[in-house]
């Protein structure tokens, strides 16, 4: 009898062994299958689908997408003289993607993926010349993986029902001057790094025009040896990342090797059943985030909120964030978590450009600027391209300053940046995408 009873065990205990590892093989074992795609005319390699026109993204299959397509399809190259979309189907996981861009006419070429993720920025490519570049995409849906048997699923906000970063599908946008395209490779990859992003509006993907956070700006500044998964959303609290699940969806798969960035405060004080207190609340889930990070063997990586836009008389920027900075840097000295002072930095940024000179770093634009706004848009909390530029160059920098191991990551030859010395508007130039919305993003 207890041999029986030492035996069913052993089978119960396999057969609990293979359930979980079911669920968890999207995570562990994504396919391996390498999708090649390509403009050249004549019959292609096998394995390889030539695009044309009629090339158009299905739930069956892969190619031009969003109602885009490009007008030129001539000497190897798919090109057009307006922004196009390409997707390809894939489940949650980091994709390898290499472009060869290029076409007939000389072009100035930037890729974007998912919701406005910055990838590559104003690229010269001569007439008749290729340029390759490489990139790791991370792909989400809002399935939380997990041993159980019945997936549980992020809670999301009606904004981001069929958003680009919560679907099915890996999307590029191409955009620039005649942006063109000779081929695409997509091959998912399970081994790499990654950075993971937790915070509000002022770190999200905003998928609209104009609006724009430093965590859509910090793909451009990262080699292909590590990933960028934003998480991020819209009018979060520290709390409320918790509560509808989007920590968990990012426990779900975070692994020993990566890092978690965390950033939250501009909600967190706003009174009503949303309030966060910072001596209380706001530092213990800190501290839980932390905890829960370096359980799974991760890196977490503490960001203070970057300051509003309100100068005082003196040209001074005022503090609006109450003690959650402050608290902030605490937990992080407490726990010897790193940590990126974005509130400090951000302060010396702002009064670097002026109460002026700020005005063109947030969503700051006269009524008819875009199509279908009536009305003004004079934003204090949330950036253009150009101010979230400018912040995600600030985190890059302190990881640099701080010889943080993140700063091995980043791309070659990028120059050091002073926040007292911020770009220039006129030497920054990114081409607008075609998706825009005047309606203002959660939180303020």
């Amino acid at each position: 009898m207890n041999r029986f009873r030492n035996l069913s065990r052993r089978y119960l205990s396999f057969f609990s062994c293979a359930v979980a590892f079911t669920f968890l093989l999207p995570i562990l074992a994504p396919a391996q299958k390498i999708s090649r795609y390509t403009c050249s005319s004549g019959k292609p390699k096998a394995g390889v689908v030539q695009l044309s026109a009629s090339s158009l993204f299905t739930t069956d299959a892969d190619g031009f997408d969003l109602h885009t397509a490009p007008s030129s399809f001539s000497n190897g190259s798919c090109a057009s003289d307006k922004p196009f979309f390409f997707s390809a189907s894939g489940p949650d996981g980091n994709y390898r993607v290499t472009l060869v861009l290029g076409g007939d006419a000389p072009a100035t070429m930037t890729v974007r993926a998912e919701s406005r993720r910055l990838l590559l920025m104003n690229q010269p490519i001569p007439a008749s010349g290729s340029h390759t570049e490489t990139f790791i995409v991370n792909v989400r849906t809002s399935t939380i993986h997990s041993e159980s048997t019945t997936a549980e699923q992020v809670k999301l906000k009606p904004r981001e029902i069929g958003a680009l970063d919560w679907d099915n599908k890996l999307t590029l946008e191409f955009n620039g001057d005649h942006p063109s395209v000779r081929s695409i490779t997509i091959e998912p990859v399970s081994k790499v790094p990654t950075i993971y992003l937790a915070g509000d509006s002022t770190v999200v993907d905003q998928d609209k025009e104009p609006w724009a956070a430093w965590g859509q700006m910090l793909p451009l500044f990262f080699s292909p040896a590590i990933s960028i998964a934003n998480h991020a959303e819209s009018g979060e609290t520290i709390r409320s990342f918790v509560g509808e699940r989007r920590l968990a969806k990012i426990m779900s798969t975070i692994q020993p090797g990566d890092y978690l960035f965390v950033q939250f405060a501009h909600n967190d004080q706003k009174p009503g059943k949303g309030y966060v207190p910072a001596a209380t609340e706001y530092k213990d889930l800190l501290k839980s985030y932390i905890t829960q990070a370096r359980a799974h063997g991760a890196t977490p990586i503490l960001v203070t909120s970057m300051n509003r836009r309100t100068f005082d008389a003196a040209g001074h920027i005022t503090q609006t964030l109450g003690d959650y900075p402050a608290t902030a840097r605490e937990v992080a000295a407490e726990e010897h978590a790193a940590l990126v002072d974005l509130n400090a930095m951000s302060k010396t940024l702002y009064e670097a450009l002026g109460d002026a000179g700020t005005l063109h770093a947030f969503v700051h634009y006269p009524a008819n600027t875009f199509p279908g706004q009536t009305e003004e848009l004079k934003d204090d909390t949330h950036f253009n391209s150009y101010g979230a530029y400018e912040l995600a160059r600030c985190i890059v920098q302190s990881l640099r300053d701080q010889k943080n191991p993140l700063a091995a990551y980043l791309r070659k030859g990028m120059e050091n940046f002073t926040p007292t010395h911020p770009d220039s508007l006129s030497a920054f130039s990114l081409p607008q995408s075609p998706l825009v919305s005047t309606e203002t993003p959660y939180g303020r």
